[in-house]
């Protein structure tokens, strides 16, 4: 039987998960850089590991509010196609292997608004929903204007 590898994290009261593959590293919040003139849901830029990051605030996207930066927040980094992005989330709890028999996407295609949740993982005592960095980062209203924008910063620093 085969396994999703997955970084669990939380937003709101719900559970969601980031296929390990795509997830470059999990980080404390630190000092982020708003930019004027971008969607609500964009931060700003932080600098992790050398690179500029846009952190988005994944509760906003979600549910249209922002999360309490606290010192539980967490910023999953994943690769999107050829942009890093940051993910705030309350908390990355865990790693887990997702039995296959386990995952149904029933309901979800019916469902336009949200085309990055891609799966959800039916387990004993909880629900998962996937998401694809990648279909969020495409999807997302502005994100072209935010890889415009750290590309040209990154080739300001250069």
């Amino acid at each position: 039987m085969s396994e999703l590898k997955v970084v669990v994290v939380q937003c709101g009261n719900e559970e969601y998960a980031l296929p390990v593959d795509s997830v470059i590293s999990i980080e404390k919040l630190e000092q982020i850089n708003p930019i004027p003139h971008l969607p609500e849901y964009m931060l700003g830029l932080m600098k992790t590991r050398g690179e500029l990051v846009p952190i988005l605030d994944f509760e906003q996207i979600l549910y249209g509010r922002s999360a309490d930066k606290n010192d539980e927040v967490r910023i999953v980094v994943v690769q999107t196609g050829s942009l890093l992005i940051g993910l705030l989330v309350l908390d990355a709890k865990e790693i887990l292997d997702i039995p296959e028999s386990t995952m149904t996407s029933t309901g979800l295609l019916a469902y336009s608004k949200t085309p990055y949740f891609t799966t959800v993982a039916n387990l004993e005592n909880r629900m998962i929903t996937i998401v694809d960095p990648e279909i969020l980062s495409r999807t997302l209203t502005g994100m072209d204007a935010i890889g415009e924008y750290v590309e040209t910063r990154t080739m300001e620093e250069v």
